[in-house]
């Protein structure tokens, strides 16, 4: 990616700064004074706040299978979702494209522009949905004109450049979305979009002009020539509706809507790990933007997902991996693209970056309860140990003064960095170049949130509430979005990082999630079906203000 050709998103889904809201306004009780989630037809966001794949499908299907769903919206992402559903009777889908409550008589799936979408991936899925019983997909799909287009040309392209990164590869899944991005930012008035498939002499264009190019750069690619692919396009415009921006509004106007997310934050393309990322904008700023042009700004839940496990599919960081734990998803089997699928254990340091880049949530979907009642040994960590770091602070928990690297490679020129005894925040020495580099400065301390300038120290400890340091926590903390040399040499920190757990397996895992995050889980799933999910009515163990 490069960041002088795109332009992020502002920390925060857009909305506020990081930090400010790991405990928004909570879901109101299901007693009778509020209906809890998405009740009274409130708009629902989903967002996975790990790596994905921590179960976002799941809550989808449940979310429409028990409230009055209309659509459920797609807003980012493209076919390389893998949003898995199974119902009581024992069939499965695993949704890319389709939302994931297309199970559900009625509900029906809106493709907004900023998904990259494949027409040929789609006539598989819907075929497989029709297999399973579900034979009006199509016919309660639309699509946004504006959306990119995904050819066998990018998914070529795509294979082509990972293969040649060798034991350097990224993770892709390999359909093309990434390439599609890359191919928009060169070439935007030139890139295939949804609205061409209408118009069979522009997207012959289009696509020659498409194939030529990566052809030239790339070699011979393995994809068809354009005029057997125009057939199939131009069948998905006279198969499928396609519509323009304007259509959206009037959606969210009749009836409750579910924006579904792909991938998860720590994938982002601005505030992931680089370069294991995607290419695509993960947190809710892409669900907030449709809704603000809407005229509906802020008029719907966020309600993050993620495993009691921490888990990854494809290389990259993944700070808490254990190799020992004796566990396997059948619907993330390893593949040649991605690799395996790695498991870990909860990582609350990642998941609490995750919660800082979009600014917060309402609530928590905890999924894979059923691992927590086979009797593993499953921990939480609460903070890492790495080569840099020294003093911990008071043996009972206390915040004392200590020693914080400010040398801009993590070596040891050590600065005592004071904190008050009673753990409010004070001025300290933190590193201060934007690049990095050693110009330290004095940054007064915020006793109601983060403190300015601390995002060049991305290991430094703080308290739950944000206000003050504490041994128990290593924040990873987001930086400006756009800044991919920053988000690398974070990754090299992660991958030399080791978990630091707090003793023992959590007794309540619901609880224990929502005192290390700071927010409450409002949903947990204990088995793959609608049927396995129970909802909470459940407060922190402080007052939310």
């Amino acid at each position: 990616m490069n960041p002088t050709t795109r332009t992020p998103g502002p920390v925060g889904g857009g909305t506020g700064r990081a930090g400010d809201r790991h405990r928004r306004p909570r879901f109101p009780r299901p007693n009778g004074t509020g209906g809890g989630i998405g009740a009274g037809g409130r708009h629902v966001m989903v967002v996975d706040l790990s790596y994905g794949d921590a179960g976002k499908g799941t809550v989808v299907d449940w979310l429409c299978a028990t409230r009055p769903v209309h659509t459920v919206i797609r807003f980012n992402g493209g076919a390389q979702a893998a949003h898995n559903v199974v119902l009581r009777d024992g069939r499965h889908h695993t949704f890319a494209q389709f939302g994931a409550g297309t199970f559900r008589p009625g509900v029906r799936t809106h493709l907004a522009r900023q998904v990259v979408v494949d027409p040929l991936a789609l006539a598989a899925e819907a075929e497989h949905l029709a297999a399973v019983g579900v034979p009006d997909a199509l016919d309660r799909l639309t699509v946004d004109g504006e959306a990119l287009l995904a050819t066998p040309y990018h998914r070529a392209a795509n294979r082509a450049r990972e293969l040649a990164r060798g034991d350097d590869r990224h993770g892709s899944c390999g359909l093309g979305v990434g390439e599609t991005m890359a191919y928009a930012l060169s070439h935007p008035d030139e890139a295939p979009r949804v609205a061409d498939c209408h118009n069979p002499v522009v997207l012959r264009r289009r696509l020659t002009a498409l194939a030529d190019r990566l052809t030239a750069e790339l070699g011979p690619l393995d994809a068809p020539p354009v005029e057997d692919c125009l057939p199939a396009f131009t069948g998905f415009a006279e198969r499928v509706t396609i519509v323009d921006r304007t259509y959206l509004a009037g959606v969210l106007r009749a009836g409750t809507c579910v924006f579904e997310g792909a991938q998860g934050v720590l994938l982002d393309e601005w505030h992931g790990f680089h370069p294991y990322t995607t290419w695509s904008t993960t947190t809710f700023a892409n669900a907030e933007a449709l809704l603000a042009e809407a005229g509906l700004a802020g008029q719907a839940e966020r309600l993050g997902v993620l495993r009691t496990v921490t888990t990854r599919h494809g290389p990259g960081p993944l700070v808490t991996e254990d190799p020992t734990l004796p566990l396997a998803d059948p619907h993330n089997p390893t593949n040649p693209w991605q690799g395996r699928f790695r498991f870990g254990h909860f990582d609350a340091v990642a998941h609490r970056y995750a919660l800082d880049v979009v600014g917060g949530v309402d609530g928590l979907a905890l999924t894979h309860l059923d691992l927590a009642d086979r009797g593993l040994d499953l921990r939480i960590c609460r903070r890492y140990s790495t080569p840099d770091e020294l003093a911990p602070g008071g043996p009972d928990g206390s915040v004392t003064d200590r020693l914080v690297p400010v040398g801009p490679d993590g070596s040891a020129t050590d600065r005592l960095v004071p904190v008050d005894p009673d753990g409010s925040a004070t001025d300290r020495l933190v590193p201060g170049g934007p690049d990095g580099s050693v110009t330290e400065r004095l940054v007064p301390g915020d006793p109601g949130g983060p403190v300015p300038g601390r995002a060049l120290d991305p290991l430094m400890p703080r308290r739950p509430g944000g206000s003050a340091p504490d041994p128990g926590f290593d924040p990873l903390v987001p930086g400006p979005a756009g800044d991919l040399d920053r988000q690398a040499a974070l990754t090299a920190r992660l991958l030399d990082a080791r978990p630091v757990y707090d003793p023992g397996t959590p007794e309540d895992w619901p609880e224990a999630v929502s005192v290390a995050l700071d927010v409450p889980v409002v949903l947990t799933s204990h088995s793959p079906t609608a049927e396995g999910k129970v909802e909470w009515a459940r407060a922190l163990p402080t007052p939310v203000a």
